[in-house]
């Protein structure tokens, strides 16, 4: 297939267009490069799939000097001008958006970022389907969309029509225009509702990153909620291995489905929403001690009361991504991280190194 990727140059996006690639599809990947975080891992993604710094402008294709089958664009997704001529000119078989403005906490101080890439981006991404003859469009959702919602574990019947973030909101937003666009078009949309993913290459604003940096640079580190929090942690190759299967399994019409008692998250149109989440929370004291084995050393800890926006458990059932697909995320929470500490220390190297002969 032919798969128009966006979010490449960020964590998960970059880890599915490689696998992408390494199965033999077409990718091309799009991603704007803002700077809400380190954009030095940004350009390290990149680099990975073989695309130059050095090469990039805005609004121009790129071809990978390691995979000839993958070009990068720098566009942002509000753009909805160049975005549609990128739909016209390439002619994708399925798009997967994964770009998006990340973080709960940021959205509390920059909404108008939310509404420019989660809204008005998406729509874009949902008329270029429609204009140019894509039927299989999967996208990134989120575990925030439970809001205020306490029945654990969160399953895709549970209301969810009580976010807690801007962020939250734009995500429940986007599977309600995806719905529109599959009755009114035909265009089959999955949603994916992410749990708490992690590993290498990772995003620099996440907890573990946090963790790892700090407790390398010997300073303390803030544990929110007093250390209470539940979350299910998701190894990235888990959520990749479970987009591809997405991918390769559009969504199709319910037939049982009715609008009296229907579920909601199936529909009479070629519409879906999946939990992918590794169905084991893990309490976050848990996970810190899971990174202070990794590092042999204790780290210092402020323990902090909950942050706006935050939810203080996450727990995914993912009942339906096994019945559908036959899959279930399942890697231990010390491999994810054993994995991640072991690249953080090769890609932050010389600047470690730098730290310690100061």
């Amino acid at each position: 297939m032919k798969i128009l990727v966006t979010g490449t140059a960020g964590f998960i996006g970059n880890q599915l267009a490689i696998k992408l690639l390494e199965r033999g599809d077409e990718v091309v990947g799009l991603d704007s490069i803002n700077d809400y975080y380190d954009i030095r891992v940004k350009y390290g993604r990149l680099d990975r799939a073989g695309i130059e710094e050095s090469d990039i402008e805005y609004n121009k294709l790129v071809t990978s000097s390691k995979h000839p089958n993958y070009k990068f664009i720098k566009l942002n997704l509000e753009d909805k001008e160049n975005m549609m001529k990128l739909f016209e000119a390439e002619q994708f078989d399925a798009v997967c958006n994964l770009a998006a403005q990340a973080g709960v906490r940021y959205s509390l101080t920059n909404p108008d970022a939310y509404m420019d890439s989660n809204i008005v981006g998406f729509l874009n991404i949902l008329e270029g389907c429609r204009h140019h003859n894509v039927s299989n469009l999967s996208y990134a959702s989120s575990s925030s969309v439970y809001g205020l919602n306490e029945e654990l574990p969160f399953s895709t019947d549970h209301n969810v029509d009580h976010p807690i973030s801007l962020y939250a909101a734009s995500k429940k937003a986007n599977e309600l225009m995806a719905h529109t666009y599959s009755h009114l078009y035909g265009i089959a949309t999955t949603g994916l509702r992410f749990f708490t993913v992690y590993g290498p290459w990772g995003r620099p604003d996440m907890a573990l990153f946090l963790f790892v940096k700090a407790a390398l640079e010997g300073k303390p580190i803030d544990v929110f909620n007093n250390g209470e929090m539940l979350r299910d942690f998701t190894y990235i190759d888990d959520i990749v291995e479970g987009i591809i299967r997405v991918i390769d399994n559009p969504a199709k019409p319910d037939p049982t489905w009715n609008g009296k008692d229907g579920r909601v998250s199936t529909s009479s149109a070629p519409y879906k929403v999946y939990n992918i989440g590794n169905q084991n929370p893990v309490k976050l004291m848990d996970f810190i001690t899971a990174i202070e084995n990794k590092l042999g050393k204790t780290i210092e800890k402020n323990m902090m009361p909950i942050q706006p926006g935050d939810v203080p458990a996450t727990f995914a059932n993912v009942d339906d991504l096994a019945e559908d697909l036959g899959y279930k995320p399942a890697t231990p929470i010390q491999e994810g991280i054993n994995n991640f500490v072991d690249w953080y220390l090769a890609f932050f190297k010389d600047e470690i190194n730098q730290e310690s002969n100061q």
